[in-house]
């Protein structure tokens, strides 16, 4: 399977490692995001749906000449992820 669902499936992990589910609860993370969604922050079931789509997308042959939209978002969370954020913002000086 290609990666390239990779960074919304690893942003919807850690998602619901720091969830109240998880956490305050100890349930399994997979039984958080079966059983328990509703119990999951607005953020992680934004993301599993993200995810969901990401792979549905991939294997819709109609989405190979428009783009996988889903998948766009992921390679823009990949490369967020990747670039270092810059401390100093543009046009400032410390003068």
């Amino acid at each position: 399977m290609s990666n390239y669902c990779e960074p919304l499936l690893a942003a919807l992990k850690d998602c619901v490692l720091h969830s109240d589910c998880v956490i305050k609860k100890g349930k399994l993370p997979s039984e958080c995001i079966k059983h328990h969604i509703d119990e999951l922050p607005e953020d992680c079931r934004s993301l599993r749906l993200a995810a969901f789509e990401c792979k549905r997308g991939m294997l819709d042959m109609r989405k190979r000449f428009r783009g996988n939209s889903a998948g766009a978002t992921a390679a823009r969370i990949k490369r967020e992820s990747t670039s270092t954020p810059s401390t100093e913002l543009p046009g400032t000086t410390d003068s």
